[in-house]
């Protein structure tokens, strides 16, 4: 196992502005005493790490968005959930121009086993846009209940055929012709092309029932990822079976991360997480 030390100079800034009031109040808090930061390999590609954030309270992954083209920087919700109690595991992935679908599914699994094995206990999970649809994916894949306690998805890209879909209109706005094309080059051809392959990145091919884990998933009603992503998966988890799925559709348009901006979200996304953290 590789390890490197990544010192926490930007949380503590990000404290000290916090505390002179120099921050957005759009912003989340930031926890009064940064948690202890450190990052390890779970495997040999450059992207395949983890950065933990505390040392103490349930394991709770992220799997950050970015079309699954970008790497945004989640340190301050890490920071932040780890003042909230969790011990936070921030997964980077292979990114689309590292590699086809399936890579992503396989480094989320394989992130997810790493913590279990180092922490002895099965993690939540929190994605968020791509991260979202890696997320649910790792929920429901085989038995999913086993490996993952619970799965928070904000803004998830359920399905990328629907993504696909809504990007070709002409009314599409540009995040989401820039999300069809990138959905493209994560299943490597058009949909008409190998239509195995976008099945494969369907959230709902993984549903299976009662093993699943459950879902919490969140949007904005004006989302440029629409609720219909999540309606259609809760639709397809419960006929199949399971019962703990909530969708919560919250006014405006904020997406992925925006969402937690709001008070109300970060409490609800808190309160789900500490009642299935075990």
């Amino acid at each position: 196992m590789r390890l490197s030390l990544r010192p926490s100079l930007r949380g503590g800034l990000l404290a000290l502005l916090a505390s002179a009031g120099l921050l957005s109040s759009s912003m989340a808090p930031v926890a009064v005493s940064d948690p202890v930061v450190r990052t390890y390999a779970y495997g040999s590609h450059a992207r395949q790490t983890i950065t933990v954030y505390g040392d103490h309270g349930p394991p709770l992954v992220i799997l950050h968005g970015g079309y699954w083209a970008d790497d945004p920087d989640w340190s301050r919700w890490a920071r932040w959930f780890a003042g909230q109690g969790f011990r936070v595991y921030d997964a980077d992935y292979r990114l689309n121009s590292d590699a086809l679908w399936p890579a992503q599914r396989v480094d989320a699994l394989s992130a997810v086993e790493w913590v279990a094995r180092h922490t002895g206990s099965r993690p939540l999970l929190l994605g968020s846009s791509a991260g979202g649809q890696i997320a649910t994916v790792a929920g429901g894949y085989g038995a999913g209940a086993w490996r993952v306690r619970g799965v928070v998805a904000l803004s998830p890209v359920a399905s990328p055929l629907r993504a696909w879909r809504d990007g070709g209109r002409s009314s599409a706005s540009d995040r989401q012709r820039r999300l069809r094309g990138e959905a493209r080059r994560l299943a490597g051809c058009a949909p008409s092309a190998c239509p195995e392959q976008w099945l494969s990145m369907s959230t709902s091919s993984y549903v299976s029932g009662s093993d699943d884990a459950p879902l919490f998933l969140v949007h904005s009603a004006s989302d440029f990822v629409p609720p219909a992503h999540s309606r259609d998966l809760s639709s397809a988890a419960r006929g199949a079976g399971l019962e703990d799925v909530t969708v919560r559709t919250e006014r405006g348009s904020a997406h992925g991360a925006a969402l937690l901006s709001s008070r109300a979200v970060r409490g609800a996304v808190v309160k789900w997480l500490r009642e299935h953290g075990g």
